[in-house]
């Protein structure tokens, strides 16, 4: 894999897991548990989606810039490879609403259904706690366009980790009922965290740059962050076991279908439309 290509695939997947996890919690929109939290949870979903936002334009300055070989092979989307064949340069809102599934590199945790509040909780609360440690990371990254995104989110997920944070300790350290449901949200996500740290061709071409970094190294850290606010919450911590994976390579749960087909539905119905 080539350094351009490599960078692409890098950016998309963190403009994937922003959009795909920023469309999951938008769907509590008018649904929490309470409207203060109700409007919390809808303005942690649009963090992520500019967030997401700045990294397709990103990709797409990426995308346009290689060789016309190259662009074809890279996305098997047939709206994509036609606006290819017609030479025309692609924009973010392409990348979001016309590739197919096998063409996003989200993790497979942010895809994962919202089910009830303590599910929605404990699956903030990993990605989280990963982000705050993530973008730190990321935003002393050679790529400064990478960087500056880094820096502008470090603000928000500071934020977002103490949000869930805090209601991983206030349902953990709750009621019967809300512990019980706290620790089967954990117990079940679990699973879904080891792909945060995986490395797949991409992490390691821009990782080699100086771009990105060694994702590995970030889990003990991570595993320390998340076993302090567990002992806060009275949570038992899962045992390491198999982890799922194959979302940055393209490979997901059925979910994301169902995901694409209503984000991508107006896009797809009236081709072109613009608002």
């Amino acid at each position: 894999m080539n350094d351009q290509k490599a960078l692409l695939q890098y950016t998309l997947r963190l403009a994937d897991d922003g959009l795909i996890l920023g469309h999951r919690l938008g769907e509590w929109c008018g649904h929490g548990p309470i409207l203060e939290q109700d409007i919390a949870l809808t303005n942690t979903s649009l963090d992520h989606l500019g967030r997401a936002r700045s990294l397709y334009q990103y990709a797409a300055a990426v995308f346009n810039a290689l060789p016309v070989a190259d662009k074809a092979a890279f996305f098997t989307s047939v709206a994509i490879q036609k606006e290819v064949a017609e030479e025309t340069a692609i924009d973010e809102d392409d990348l979001a609403y016309l590739r197919d599934g096998w063409d996003y590199r989200n993790v497979l945790l942010v895809e994962q259904p919202n089910q009830d509040w303590a599910y929605t909780v404990a699956r903030s609360f990993f990605y989280d706690s990963f982000n705050s440690l993530f973008f730190k990371e990321l935003s002393k990254s050679t790529d400064q366009t990478l960087a500056s995104i880094a820096e502008k989110s470090l603000k928000e997920v500071t934020y977002h980790l103490r949000w869930s944070s805090e209601w991983c300790v206030r349902l953990g350290d709750g009621t019967d009922e809300s512990h019980a449901r706290m620790q089967q949200a954990i117990n079940e996500l679990w699973a879904y965290t080891g792909e945060l740290f995986t490395m797949n061709d991409a992490d390691a071409a821009v990782a080699a740059q100086g771009i990105g970094m060694d994702l590995a190294a970030l889990r003990p850290q991570w595993k320390e962050l998340v076993t302090s606010v567990f002992e806060e919450a009275t949570m038992a911590m899962p045992t390491d076991a198999w982890m799922h994976k194959g979302g940055k390579d393209g490979r997901h749960t059925e979910y994301l279908g169902y995901i694409l087909a209503e984000l991508q539905f107006v896009q797809r119905a009236y081709p072109g439309m613009e608002w």
